[in-house]
């Protein structure tokens, strides 16, 4: 364990255990504002909230089997619904907007995980994760021959293929100056990174970091703190950390199997976890990337 790791992720690490009783969570988004997280319940087809004054209510029931949100800077819910095999955003006024659903007249695989550029545009992974199981989803033919990247404007008018070279794209996010784009392999258990261009597109893609190991977990959330470190769900299981050189500095192993997570609190420190069954938080030494 390194000095540098030490310092992130502070000892000793307490785990404090939020909420249980879930199946499957995912998808963990902080609204500052208004000091509560929201999740995805994939498997118990529900999204749910969690705050210190009022502790875990249930928020959507049903959610479309919901995975990945994100929010934007309206304090709009964006999320991967599974059932729907598309990107909605969820207006303030009730409504529920279609962002992507369709890529050159063929349905989407399943939209698995978001983030959002600080331009409003709308950066999605696109599995199959949600049409080849009825836990996940409901299983139905793939339409497309590719599992991609892609990027959608905020009125949902221009969906691009950003890149369609991954087996199982899952996590997703941008550096603190969002020059660069990491993304993770669920299936080949790595993370690449791509290079910005002004216009929004991705280029120079390269491997990031393996995350290889004999204990069970695989890549699936991906976080980038404000210093530029880069936190990947891997084996452990538990939650590697990477400097912005690629190099493995060290591994947070919660309680349970740690799907996703997001920073949150007021001073962006918090590292709330999506484990398997139980909501759990964390503190952390270095800022997460504020969001609005």
């Amino acid at each position: 364990m390194s000095k540098e790791f030490e310092r992130i992720v502070p000892s000793p690490l307490v785990f404090e255990k939020l909420a249980e009783g879930f199946q499957f969570i995912e998808g963990p988004i902080w609204f500052h504002n208004a000091g509560y997280l929201i999740f995805s319940d994939i498997y118990g087809d529900k999204m749910h909230k969690w705050s210190s004054k009022e502790g875990h209510t249930v928020f959507r029931d049903p959610s479309g089997k919901a995975n990945g949100n994100a929010l934007d800077k309206q304090g709009r819910i964006v999320s991967c619904n599974h059932m729907a095999r598309s990107v909605l955003r969820y207006e303030l006024n009730g409504s529920v907007t279609t962002l992507a659903s369709h890529f050159e007249g063929k349905s989407l695989n399943s939209p698995n995980d978001v983030v959002i550029k600080t331009d409003g545009n709308i950066y999605f992974t696109d599995p199959t994760s949600g049409i080849v199981s009825d836990k996940a989803g409901k299983i139905r033919p793939q339409e497309l021959d590719f599992s991609g990247v892609f990027r959608v404007d905020p009125d949902g008018k221009e969906l691009i293929l950003l890149t369609k070279e991954f087996t199982k794209p899952n996590g997703l996010a941008f550096s603190p100056d969002e020059s660069l784009l990491y993304i993770n392999d669920t299936k080949d258990k790595l993370i690449r990174v791509y290079d910005v261009r002004k216009d929004g597109t991705i280029f120079n893609g390269r491997l990031f970091a393996k995350l290889e190991g004999e204990q069970p977990g695989v890549p699936d959330g991906l976080k980038v703190d404000s210093e530029g470190n880069v936190y990947c769900s891997g084996p452990g299981p538990g939650i590697w950390v990477f400097n912005p050189s690629g190099d493995h500095l060290g591994t947070i192993l919660p309680p349970e199997k740690a799907a996703n997570f997001a920073w949150g609190d007021d001073d962006w420190k918090t590292l709330y976890l999506c484990a398997s069954t139980s909501l759990y938080r964390i503190r952390l030494g270095v800022k997460g990337i504020a969001i609005p």
